[in-house]
């Protein structure tokens, strides 16, 4: 064999062992880019899989098509192999969010501004270092010292 030839497989899809290789998205990275998390399908049948990954993969290649396979097993471990070339551009990819979760704390980083919002309520965060707090009821409760300080305190 050169090293070029085509690997015959079949001994090992006779045993149930061959991995298929199959098309999915990346949707996000986790655990400093080492955990992908890849979609795999469309539509409603779309699922959402944890897979670690053998390239370096980057912030850039979400939105990206992903080469991945599943290896049986007990527990089955799906593995990104690559990303596909030619794909989107990436002036049109999803504007990327930075999270860190490790089971301490979870950071979720913005360039400009992070808006939490569910329904009339929200608390917005800037660039510039603004807090905005707004809602129908806003309510402020401390089993310790409930403090407030600044520059300049102004109620009402």
């Amino acid at each position: 064999m050169s090293g070029r030839d085509p690997f015959d497989t079949s001994a090992l899809q006779a045993l149930g062992l061959a991995p298929a290789l199959r098309l999915g998205e990346l949707a996000a990275l986790a655990e400093g880019g080492t955990i992908a998390i890849v979609q795999d399908g469309a539509g409603a049948t779309a699922a959402m899989l944890r897979a670690s990954t053998i390239v370096d993969l980057h912030a850039g290649h979400i939105g990206c098509q992903v080469l991945f396979t599943v290896i049986p097993g007990s527990v089955p471990q799906a593995v990104v192999m690559g990303v596909l070339r030619g794909g989107r551009d990436a002036d049109t990819r999803p504007t990327v969010l930075h999270v860190d979760v490790d089971g301490q704390r979870c950071l979720v980083q913005a360039e400009r501004q992070m808006v939490l919002r569910c329904g009339k309520a929200s608390i917005t965060l800037t660039q510039a270092g603004k807090v905005l707090i707004e809602g129908t009821h806003v309510l402020s409760r401390a089993t310790g010292a409930n403090r407030l300080q600044g520059g300049s305190v102004q109620l009402n």
